[in-house]
């Protein structure tokens, strides 16, 4: 069968451009789960891929793989992961580039936040081909607390589902650190930046790693704008313990056949998080990049502590607007 398509294809190459453009019928909705689905996204893995790669080659090219990526009409996503921040965004997305019906940016666009004066038409161009049926999706965890970015998606599309990936703000604060830390070996203690006073104890809100996990506050301004029944709340912590589980959810969530499930799956000791097994044709699993898991420092408990004093009234509260108990107490 894969000898007869490939043979269409090269067959059709000049002529069929020509038929497709005078109304001939639409290409099979059908489009098999290919190995390039599997491959990170453009750029170095688990870090943003700028978007002039991302437009250059949002996928591995192989003939087969052009073939489908050329047909179909690209469409404004139906779905956006909006955050959060070293939440788990990045495996989310990729774990859900599996399913065959699920299309997505490898580069986070961040066009509600950075980039919205290019307008919709600049937008629409920078998403993948997608068949009747698939969903194009993409991911900027910034989106969650940019004010902004609620309104501007509601005006784009008011039935957009929104998912956000949500982790104890502790250890979110710590990774966030983390992270900026391997840019920037000079950057003061996370102890140091985390207090306004630290002999009063005022805790420093003004500094993104902390501002960032005050979910409830940032979720209040999105319900102005879409009702709680269109934002799925992703467990951070139970991706990495039972990713095929969230996955279901998130299946169910954007109206999809619950393929991605336990199969897919296996748990990288070293890595210390779930990876996809190999694809079809490659002969490695697929694991996040080395950017992903890295060695937090050691972090004064006495501080640790006091943040999880400062942030249980929000994780309090955004468990009731969710009516989800994350366990982070």
């Amino acid at each position: 069968m894969l000898f007869l398509w490939l043979y269409m294809f090269y067959s059709c190459a000049g002529s069929c451009a020509g038929l497709a453009t005078r109304g001939s019928p639409a290409p099979p909705r059908f489009a098999p789960p290919l190995p390039h689905l599997l491959q990170p996204a453009a750029g170095e893995p688990g870090e943003e891929s700028s978007l002039e790669e991302q437009r250059a080659a949002p996928d591995a090219a192989s003939p087969i793989s052009t073939f489908f990526n050329g047909s179909g009409t690209k469409r404004l996503p139906q779905a956006i992961i909006i955050g959060v921040k070293k939440g788990g965004t990045r495996a989310l997305l990729e774990f859900l580039r599996v399913h065959p019906d699920v299309r997505a940016v490898g580069a986070e666009p961040h066009f509600f936040d950075r980039n919205y004066e290019r307008g919709l038409a600049w937008y629409r161009d920078l998403m993948p081909r997608t068949l009747e049926g698939q969903i194009t999706m993409e991911k900027t965890p910034s989106y969650f607390v940019t004010k902004e970015a609620p309104a501007r998606i509601s005006s784009m599309s008011k039935g957009t589902k929104l998912i956000v990936v949500v982790r104890d703000p502790v250890t979110r604060a710590i990774s966030d650190y983390t992270q900026t830390l391997s840019k920037k070996p000079d950057i003061p203690t996370f102890e140091s930046l985390t207090f306004k006073n630290r002999t009063t104890g005022l805790i420093d809100t003004s500094w993104s790693a902390i501002q960032i996990g005050i979910y409830a506050k940032h979720l209040e301004n999105w319900l102005l704008y879409f009702p709680i029944g269109q934002i799925l709340f992703v467990s951070g912590e139970r991706l990495i313990s039972d990713p095929a589980g969230e996955l279901g959810r998130v299946q169910d969530f954007l109206g999809l056949k619950r393929i991605i499930t336990d199969k897919h799956f296996y748990f990288n000791k070293t890595k210390g998080f779930p990876c996809l097994k190999k694809a079809e044709g490659s002969s490695k699993p697929h694991c996040l990049g080395k950017t992903k898991g890295r060695t937090h420092p050691d972090i004064d408990q006495e501080v640790v502590q006091r943040l999880r004093d400062f942030y249980r009234p929000f994780n309090m509260k955004f468990y009731q607007m969710t009516g989800q108990d994350f366990g982070w107490d």
